[in-house]
C-alpha cells in the first residue's frame, strides 16, 4: 500500500496511482483508516454523492485550536447543508462573475510589474524563480486587491496561508502544528480589524461586499465573514502557485510543449491552463465522510468512515483521458476534475483561470527561451504538490 512519506513517492506519485487504479474501485488503506478513490468515477462520485460529506473534525484542545477550528467549520470548505448553501448562496453573490472579470486590469497591471521586475535579472544575466519572483506573488497580490489589503501588508498572507495549509497534509509535524495556530490567530485578527474598518468606511472591495450582502434577510456574521477571506486567500492562491509551477515545469522539460509556449502561447493559453491543472494536480488529495451507509465503486463506507478522492490519480485515469500520461497543451475537451466537482467546486476556479490565462501568455511572450536552468526543488508534500524552487535561465 502507498506510503504517503516515502520520498520517492512524492517525487513522482503517478506509477503507484496507476497500480491503485487497477483495482477499478476504492481501496481501503490501513494507515490512514479511510478508502481512497483513484479512478477518475469514483473520484468524482466521492465529490458529487450528497451522503458524503465534509465533516469538519474539531481539534484538541478546543482553547488552544479555537481560532483555527471556526476559520474552518464557518468556511465553505467544511461545512454542508444547509449552513454550505446558506455561506454559499450570500458569498457568491458578493464574489460574482463580474467582481472576478473586474479584476483583470488589476491582474494585467501586476502581472506586468512583476516581469519588469524578472526582466531586471535576466538583463543582468541572473536566472529568476519561477515560484518566488512570479508564480507565488502574483496570486496574493491578486487576492490582496480584492479584499483591499494594504500592499504594505501583502508580506504577512503567504507565510499565514502556508503555515494554515500545511495541517491538510497526511501527518503535520508539531512543529507546523503550532505554527498553524498560531498564524489562525493572527490572520483572524487581521481580517477582523479590516472588517470593523469597512463596515465604518465602505469601499469597493471585496470585504466590505461581503459585509452588506443580504440574501432573505440572512447576512455573513463576524466569523463567517472572516473565515470566507481566509479560506480565499488560502484556497485560491495555493491552487494557482502550484498549478502554474508544476505545469511549466512539465511543458518547459518536453521539446514538443515547450515549443508550444514559445510560439503559440496567446493562442493555446485556455487549452493550456487546463493541461496545467490536469497533468500534475496542485490538489490530491479531498477526504469526504460518510452520514449513513453509501454504496460507492462496489465497496461500502459505513457512517462516520472516510473516502477521499485522489484527484492528480483521477486526472490520469487511461479510461477518461486518451495518453494520460503525455502532456498536451491543446487536450480537448479535458473533463479532468482540478476544481473538485458538486456542491464543493472550488468557488476561486474561475479566478484561478483568469489568472493563470493572462499571466502565462505574458510570461511566455516577453521570455520565449526559458528553459529550466536547475533541477527544481519540490516540496516535500503530497496532498498540495507543488514546488519550492524553479530557477529559470530566459
Amino acid at each position: 500500500m502507498i506510503d504517503f512519506s516515502d520520498p520517492q513517492f512524492l517525487i513522482d506519485p503517478y506509477p503507484a496511482l496507476k497500480e491503485l487504479r487497477a483495482h477499478g474501485k476504492p481501496v481501503w488503506h490501513e494507515g490512514l483508516q479511510l478508502f481512497l478513490a483513484p479512478n477518475h468515477e469514483h473520484a468524482n462520485a466521492v465529490f458529487r454523492t450528497k451522503t458524503l460529506g465534509r465533516i469538519f473534525k474539531e481539534r484538541t484542545p478546543e482553547f488552544e485550536w479555537e481560532v483555527f477550528n471556526w476559520l474552518h467549520s464557518d468556511s465553505l470548505l467544511d461545512s454542508e447543508p444547509p449552513k454550505h448553501t446558506r455561506l454559499r448562496s450570500l458569498v457568491a453573490k458578493a464574489f460574482n462573475r463580474q467582481k472576478i472579470e473586474g479584476l483583470r486590469p488589476d491582474i494585467e497591471r501586476l502581472t506586468q510589474e512583476l516581469i519588469e521586475d524578472i526582466s531586471i535579472k535576466v538583463n543582468d544575466g541572473k536566472t529568476f524563480d519561477l515560484i518566488a519572483d512570479f508564480a507565488e506573488p502574483l496570486p496574493v497580490k491578486v487576492i490582496a486587491a480584492l479584499l483591499g489589503f494594504p500592499a504594505s501588508d501583502e508580506h504577512l498572507l503567504r507565510p499565514w496561508s502556508q503555515s494554515i495549509v500545511k495541517m491538510y497534509e497526511v501527518s503535520p509535524s508539531l512543529a507546523h502544528q503550532e505554527e498553524a495556530k498560531t498564524a489562525a490567530r493572527e490572520f483572524a485578527d487581521y481580517v477582523r480589524g479590516l472588517m470593523l474598518e469597512r463596515k465604518v468606511n465602505p469601499g469597493s472591495d471585496l470585504i466590505s461586499d461581503l459585509a452588506a450582502v443580504e440574501e432573505g434577510g440572512e447576512k455573513l456574521n463576524a466569523q463567517e465573514l472572516v473565515a470566507t477571506c481566509v479560506l480565499l486567500l488560502n484556497a485560491g492562491h495555493e491552487a494557482s502557485v502550484n498549478a502554474f509551477g508544476n505545469g511549466m515545469v512539465a511543458a518547459l522539460r518536453r521539446p514538443d510543449q515547450a515549443e508550444l509556449l514559445r510560439s503559440k502561447s496567446r493562442d493555446i493559453a485556455e487549452t493550456a491552463v487546463e493541461e496545467f491543472l490536469r497533468f500534475d494536480a496542485p490538489l490530491h488529495l479531498f477526504e469526504r465522510t460518510a452520514t449513513q451507509i453509501t454504496e460507492l465503486g462496489g465497496v461500502t463506507i459505513e457512517p462516520g468512515q472516510k473516502i477521499a478522492a485522489l484527484i492528480g490519480s483521477a486526472n490520469r485515469d487511461a479510461d477518461v483521458f486518451d495518453r494520460p500520461d503525455d502532456m498536451d497543451l491543446l487536450r480537448d475537451p479535458n473533463p479532468h476534475i482540478g476544481f473538485g466537482a458538486g456542491i464543493h467546486f472550488c468557488l476561486g476556479g474561475p479566478l484561478a483561470r483568469l489568472e493563470m490565462g493572462i499571466s502565462l501568455p505574458a510570461l511566455c511572450e516577453r521570455f520565449p527561451n526559458m528553459e529550466l536552468a536547475s533541477e527544481p526543488i519540490r516540496r516535500p508534500t503530497f496532498v498540495l504538490r507543488g514546488y519550492e524552487s524553479v530557477e529559470i535561465q530566459a
